[in-house]
């Protein structure tokens, strides 16, 4: 099967996994091209190191669109609490800009270690502690203020640039625990992944420059332009298509399976 195909196939993956679980790319999109990019020669064995840069960075930049795209989905639904996104975001956006910067100086073999290491924590701590898999549909959400939501803005923001999963790695279980609902907690990591797509995209193009990194004309930075592409608008027709076509999961099952799916990339990751 051609890499084009695939990547359609991944991108209205993606669409539908930023609406459901709030998944701004890096789940479908790092295993995707760490693994078949080098397979099907969109990257040379002399830059084979950059795998996981390219991944992540190509990740991050999908994350534009289609976290932006959810997100006038789910506010034209009346799932976005504006109030709970800002301040957040812009401690986010300091963040990100601080992770795809330390991203671009280690080891692909590294951050792929991390990459996994960070998921598995994310299951257990879904799994072991209280306040995730329980029922909160009935429950109204909780904010975060002051120097926490700036210290756990900043913190998710370093992570998820550094490792190309947008926010909702840590966003969907920090408002499950104040007690948003799957349906709400999901909504609101496509805006708060937004402005670390925004500013972990710029830097992974603009140090990579400055490092002096040429992977080729295929490339802008440390971005697959055509992977961009097509992952994008293949994206923006699975987010219409989760719309049209799935129906509302209940509160518990939606937690359950956003679980199943962490654990699904990483098994993807170990192959």
């Amino acid at each position: 099967m051609s890499i084009y195909a695939i990547l359609v196939g991944v991108g209205l993956l993606l669409g539908i996994m930023a609406v459901l679980f709030g998944f701004g790319g890096g789940f479908v999109v790092v295993p995707l091209v760490y693994q078949l990019f080098p397979a099907y020669g969109l990257l040379s064995a002399a830059d084979s190191h950059y795998a996981m840069q390219i991944a992540v960075a190509t990740s991050t930049a999908v994350m534009i669109v289609s976290a932006l795209y959810a997100t006038l989905k789910h506010h034209h639904e009346g799932n976005v609490d504006w109030r709970a996104v800002f301040p957040m975001a812009a401690y986010i956006a300091v963040g990100g800009a601080l992770g795809a910067f330390i991203a671009t100086r280690i080891p692909g073999s590294l951050l792929k270690v991390l990459f996994i290491v960070y998921i598995v924590g994310v299951i257990a701590d879904c799994l072991l502690r209280k306040g995730f898999m329980e029922d909160e549909s009935g429950h109204k959400l909780r904010r975060l203020g002051g120097v926490a939501e700036a210290g756990i803005g900043l913190v998710i923001g370093v992570i998820a640039s550094l490792l190309g999963v947008g926010g909702s790695v840590m966003t969907v279980p920090l408002m499950r625990r104040h007690g948003a609902s799957m349906t709400i907690a999901t909504a609101l990591a496509n805006p708060l992944s937004f402005p670390v797509a925004v500013v972990g995209t710029l830097t992974y193009v603009l140090d990579a420059m400055q490092q002096g990194v040429d992977l080729g004309p295929g490339y802008l930075g440390f971005v697959h332009v055509t992977a961009f592409v097509i992952l994008s608008l293949a994206s923006v027709c699975g987010v219409e298509l989760a719309q049209r076509a799935f129906p509302k999961m209940p509160d518990k099952v939606h937690a359950y399976t956003y679980v199943g799916l962490l654990i699904l990339v990483v098994l993807t990751m170990l192959v």
